[in-house]
């Protein structure tokens, strides 16, 4: 029996022999009375939603790779939830489903709440999942925290109210209120789902390689305690970027104690190399194989590895955005003079990726606050005539958050004036690049990642990855479901060209030079989820064939491609779609449909396919001719952007496949199909964060429960990546965190970097960094002996 459906039938067994259920909701009020809770809580409980005390008959469980066990509360009242989660699939989840769905939307301000307990071996980072009832598809909303080894507390989540309407420009805020409760940090799905018909609540875990326990008890709805939204966000920052309600281990309180700091560093940076490598960062005590002066490729004993210049093993490990782009954050001020927000039709560095962008003289004059709540997040901003004026820029457009454009200050780079000071115009910028570059080398890193400033090209100590966009006025197609942008039309002519601009741009930069490994292009682009509806996974073929092909090229190439598949018969097509399009202009006009047969679907795929293959096609073919010595890394597709079908596209065109993997490590199931894929990968973007000591206000994508947990997860991730065959390198995003207040661009203020905001090493992520990386190479070549 599979163990999937014997956990299912193990769960309904659980219900019928011990009467797992919900009580009654007969127990709620009116929002804001209090009554009597067993949980002695602070606010009132406006709904007891699950106690695991009575038995009720709306309620039923199911599991998914997760065993559910009532035991005694650990609270010593009743009975709770224990959940055992695997680490075989990717979701393992315990859901509770009602007949008679909650209406929660009858309450202004309120919260949901949970008491749980850590009683497994390792950190969990656990999903509370929302479900309502929608038309055509459910509505979901998913938050989570991170609960270390033995940890108890309640937990909860803002669902009505202020708190969660309120734009901030921040992926996640401050706590609404001081207590010794956990926030859960909102992660994906419907912000603003409706609470009318919540069917199902879930927990869940998400790509874990370790097993994982908790208890779960007394599940509530609260009223929200009174709190003002126009001053608890008030002075959340220091003048040094940090949080100025908060201390932690390695916060800095005086500009005396950061160049102590500085110094002190540096003091013990002049180590060079780790003692087994080459020149190039590969593995001098290794074998050696051909040197063709480049890095490349090459199978070895069932394991896929890089060959650098001088033919040594090369695995390349190292931290990506290492650089000054997208370090700033929004002020809360702008310019009334709409010449500040003008964009050079033919730039070809997008927005979030350029660096300080500052605001001429003539403009300043219109400066006037845009935003109060943003500008009073701020302890202190200096004048423009300050001596650390120099690092306020300007952003011309944001992607979310409460204005669409405005004034940027950068905290890290006044940091580091602070630290190195300044003898000649940005020359501690200068000493940034070599303490960078030393701190690389020390920690035992064998390479940078993506978005490297192009001022570390002409470095030889440290090798690179290249990065360029292709952007421009080219046709694109949309899926409704865009993460960051539309996806290009490939087949425009325009998008042949720019992406032509822009890698002859990448060889100028580059200079031929053997310390630059190989080229992305582009990043986590919107090609369609690889599970879902039809919408979400042929979103952009649905589009495409809903506009007319004298306006978009793909579809001008779909309909050939269709007029020649069913031999210019359009009663073919129609007999095979089930449709009734009366002609091939009718087609070519645009058409929609209210459902999709299965003849449909595998055409859509093939559209999806043709499209991803003109893409991978055109970024190659320019590579070649203008790159040819150096490798084609693909375009880092996020997990949830990667059909089949642009992988498939990938494969034929790329010469290492890259990835963004922002889980707990490789699972062997999930990502098997590399195996069978026989190419080398790299996983161009993971990281692990912690906000319980670092100030910051959300932890990023993949959350650990303090810095030595995070240190641990890091180990454990990377140990998942050396054994696999495929792999030939994973870089972690990114060297600095995120600004506590947000990234100008699109909010994230993670705690992510290997170095804060005041440019201080978190130590326990750089001892981590040094135990892998002195033993990188023997241990990932034993893994090959092993096979």
């Amino acid at each position: 029996m599979p163990y999937n459906t014997y956990n299912k039938l193990a769960l309904l067994a659980l219900v019928a022999s011990l009467g797992l259920s919900a009580c009654s909701s007969d127990k709620s009020t009116e929002p804001g009375t209090p009554i009597d809770t067993t949980s002695n809580d602070s606010y009132p409980v406006v709904e007891h939603i699950l106690d695991f005390d009575k038995i009720d008959p709306r309620f039923s469980y199911s599991g998914e790779d997760a065993k559910s066990a009532l035991i005694d509360s650990p609270s010593g009242q009743g009975k709770a939830l224990k959940i055992d989660f695997g680490a075989t699939e990717y979701r393992p989840t315990a859901t509770i489903t009602t007949t008679e769905p909650w209406n929660w939307e009858q309450y202004d301000e309120v919260h949901i709440a949970f008491d749980v307990h850590n009683t497994g071996k390792n950190s969990i980072q656990l999903y509370l999942e929302l479900t309502n009832a929608g038309d055509p598809e459910p509505i979901h909303g998913r938050r989570s925290a991170s609960i270390g080894v033995g940890e108890s507390g309640t937990y909860y989540g803002v669902i009505k109210g202020r708190f969660k309407d309120l734009e901030t420009g921040l992926r996640e805020q401050p706590a609404p209120w001081k207590s010794d409760e956990t926030l859960l940090v909102w992660r994906y799905g419907d912000k603003n789902m409706p609470l009318d018909q919540v069917t199902n609540i879930s927990f869940f875990v998400r790509g874990n390689v370790l097993e994982k326990q908790v208890v779960i008890d007394n599940i509530r709805l609260r009223k929200n305690p009174t709190y003002n939204n126009s001053t608890y966000l008030e002075k959340l920052v220091d003048r040094y970027g940090q949080n100025a309600q908060q201390d932690y281990p390695i916060k800095i309180s005086s500009d005396e104690e950061l160049k102590a700091a500085a110094d002190k560093e540096l003091a013990e940076l002049n180590q060079g190399l780790m003692k087994d490598r080459s020149r190039f960062g590969g593995w001098k005590d290794g074998p050696k194989y051909e040197a063709t002066g480049y890095f490349r490729t090459q199978k070895i004993d069932g394991q896929w590895w890089m060959i650098d210049p001088e033919g040594y093993l090369f695995f390349s490990h190292g931290l990506a955005n290492v650089r000054m782009a997208n370090l700033s954050t929004l002020t809360g001020a702008d310019f009334s003079d709409d010449k500040v927000r003008y964009i050079d039709p033919n730039e070809t560095t997008p927005e979030d990726s350029l660096n300080i962008v500052p605001v001429a003289e003539q403009y300043r004059q219109s400066r006037y606050v845009s935003s109060d709540l943003r500008h009073n997040m701020f302890e202190w901003l200096p004048s423009y005539d300050d001596d650390l004026g120099e690092h306020f820029g300007y952003r011309r457009s944001v992607l979310i958050g409460p204005v669409s454009s405005g004034e940027t200050y950068s905290f890290y780079r006044a940091n580091l004036e602070r630290r190195y000071g300044q003898t000649e115009p940005e020359s501690y910028i200068r000493q940034w690049e070599e303490t960078t570059l030393d701190r690389m080398q020390n920690w035992g890193f064998t390479s940078m990642g993506n978005w490297v400033d192009p001022a570390f090209y002409p470095n030889e100590k440290v090798p690179y990855f290249a990065n360029g966009w292709i952007i421009g006025d080219y046709k694109t197609l949309t899926s409704g479901d865009e993460v960051w942008s539309p996806l290009p039309d490939a087949f425009d002519p325009e998008f042949v060209h720019r992406a032509k601009v822009t890698i002859d741009i990448i060889a100028k930069e580059i200079q031929a030079s053997p310390w630059c490994v190989g080229i992305f292009v582009d990043n986590e682009k919107s090609w369609g989820r690889p599970k879902g509806t039809i919408q979400q996974r042929y979103g952009v073929i649905v589009n495409a064939l809903s506009r007319a092909a004298a306006e978009s090229p793909a579809k001008r190439h779909f309909a050939s491609w269709l007029r020649e598949k069913y031999a210019n018969d359009i009663g073919k097509l129609n007999d095979a779609w089930q449709t009734e399009i009366a002609s091939w202009q009718v087609l070519a006009d645009g058409v929609e449909f209210e459902s999709y047969n299965d003849a449909l679907i595998a055409d859509m795929s093939s559209m999806l396919n043709m499209i991803s293959n003109e893409y991978f096609r055109v970024v190659h073919d320019a590579i070649a001719e203008a790159l040819p010595n150096h490798l084609y890394m693909g375009a880092r597709m996020a997990s949830w952007g990667m059909p089949q079908e642009t992988i498939s596209a990938a494969v034929k065109y790329s010469d290492v496949l890259s990835f963004n993997i922002y889980e707990e490590g490789l699972q062997k199931k999930r990502w098997s199909f590399l195996e069978e894929l026989d190419l080398p990968t790299l996983i161009g973007e993971f990281h692990i964060g912690s906000r319980s000591d670092t100030g910051v206000f959300h932890p990023g994508l993949t959350q650990a429960s303090s810095q030595a947990d995070r240190a641990k997860m890091y180990l454990d991730y990377m140990k998942t990546v050396v054994e696999h065959p495929n792999m030939v390198g994973a870089h972690w995003f990114q060297y600095v965190d995120s600004p506590i207040t947000g990234r100008a661009y699109d909010g994230e203020n993670y705690n992510v970097g290997f170095v804060s905001v005041t440019d201080i090493p978190y130590p326990e992520m750089v001892q981590a960094a040094k135990l892998l990386n002195s033993g990188l190479y023997p241990k990932r070549y034993q893994q090959g002996d092993k096979k």
